[in-house]
């Protein structure tokens, strides 16, 4: 019995430190800096990267998509690209679904 006592005791006869909110709020801060500094900010270039790729896109581009589908762009809107895949084979992309645009010639030389 007297080892729930001596808790009790023990309990009631210390007081929070001061100045322990100024701390979390300095930690917080810097925790929402840090997640900026490794999520936010890489990602941000990496959107704004796509876009300036999918903006640039011309007619005659060999490019893949990102479901990985190879072809020549033959015709361009300003949501949609068509990209000629074989012989008489035409399909029609969102542009925002553009994964790289390929050097020159990298369709004839896969096959």
């Amino acid at each position: 019995m007297s080892l729930f006592i001596a808790s009790a005791h023990a309990q009631a006869s210390g007081q929070a430190p001061q100045g322990g909110e100024l701390f979390q709020i300095g930690f917080l801060v810097l925790l929402f800096v840090l997640f900026y500094f490794i999520a936010i900010r890489p990602q941000r270039k990496r959107q704004k990267e796509h876009a300036a790729m999918v903006a640039a896109l011309n007619k005659g581009d060999e490019v893949v998509t990102s479901s990985g589908i190879l072809g020549k762009v033959t015709a361009l809107d300003d949501n949609y690209m068509v990209l000629n895949v074989a012989n008489n084979v035409d399909m029609k992309f969102q542009r925002v679904h553009l994964h790289a645009v390929l050097p020159k010639g990298t369709l004839k030389s896969i096959g």
